[in-house]
């Protein structure tokens, strides 16, 4: 066994090793790196942005009173330099209607989205954090609102709200706009939320047993603050993902219902009624390939975000 030789006097002291700390990094930059590393999401976000630069831009380029004016002598033109995607079956300029018609689907997609997010995650919070009999009814709700189809519910509700006597159209900014165009709205978020209720219940029972949500209990924090703070926030990767498929699904049923002639009324153009009035003129491919070209890039746009959404907040999802 050595010895220390305590007349030995020290010459030097080693210097310690000086640590270096590495900043860590956010779930949430984490996901958005792999956002950005997604092909497909990648290609969604630019469809997205096409689309949106088109129905924005070009209302600055083409004035509102041009998709409404009508000229018969000129119905049915085919697609020309004056009229690059014709016009319709009263002479109305089809690049002015895409134009201002994209506006009110894509509106319509998000404010029924927005509506369909709010019932969704209250509902969906209250089962899951409550339980109990709470949770059994809201979900025997939930299931039975998903056993019949949206696009069923969706037509009784605009035959009941539809009528324009009761719901007459309105000005704004200059615009006229048909009352139908916020019964669709409220039609589509309010028969639309089941699925995200479900989701969001399940990540409730999940987060409320973690126990930072035991901890907030415990120093006296209410129910309602630990909601707020604690168990929607960790909600939001899938309510991103949930919503931004839901966009594509509500423009998708405007569309059903505009084809159907069921949709928004005129004055106030849509993609999808612009397809329901070329319904009866099919053989004028002009007439319903431009909106439908439109519906098809929006919801693809959206779908492939969706999908690179999903990956980037769920890395377990990547193949």
């Amino acid at each position: 066994m050595s010895t220390i030789n305590e007349a030995q006097p020290i010459t030097a002291i080693p210097k310690l090793q000086q640590r270096e700390y590495v900043k860590g990094t956010s779930n949430l930059s984490r996901s958005l790196a792999r956002l950005r590393h997604h092909r497909m999401a990648i290609i969604g976000a630019a469809l997205l942005v096409f689309v949106f630069l088109f129905t924005v831009i070009g209302s600055f380029i083409i004035p509102e009173p041009v998709s409404r004016y009508n000229d018969p002598a000129r119905a049915l033109l085919d697609p020309s330099l004056e009229h690059p995607f014709g016009t319709d079956v009263i002479g109305r300029d089809l690049l002015a209607r895409v134009i201002y018609g994209g506006q009110i689907s894509l509106f319509i997609g998000i404010t029924a989205v927005i509506v369909q997010m709010l019932v969704g995650t209250i509902i969906g919070v209250a089962a899951g954090y409550l339980g109990g009999w709470i949770d059994a009814v809201l979900m025997r709700l939930t299931e039975a609102m998903l056993s019949i189809p949206s696009l069923f519910l969706s037509l009784i509700a605009l035959r009941i709200f539809s009528d324009p006597t009761e719901f007459p159209d309105f000005q704004f900014m200059g615009r006229a706009y048909s009352a139908t165009m916020i019964v669709i709205i409220f039609v589509i978020g309010l028969t639309s939320w089941m699925r995200v209720a479900r989701i969001v219940r399940s990540v409730v029972l999940s987060v409320k047993e973690q126990e930072y949500v035991t901890a907030a209990h415990a120093i006296g924090a209410g129910s309602l603050r630990t909601v707020l703070v604690h168990i929607v926030p960790n909600c939001f990767a899938p309510m991103i993902v949930s919503a931004t498929l839901g966009v594509a699904a509500a423009i998708l049923l405007e569309a059903y219902l505009g084809f159907l002639g069921l949709g928004v009324r005129a004055p106030t153009p849509t993609w999808g009624n612009i397809m329901g009035q070329a319904n009866s003129y099919l053989n004028e491919w002009y007439f319903w390939f431009f909106p439908a070209l439109f519906i098809m890039l929006t919801t693809l746009g959206i779908n492939f975000l969706g999908d690179g959404l999903r990956d980037a907040f769920d890395p377990k999802s990547l193949r």
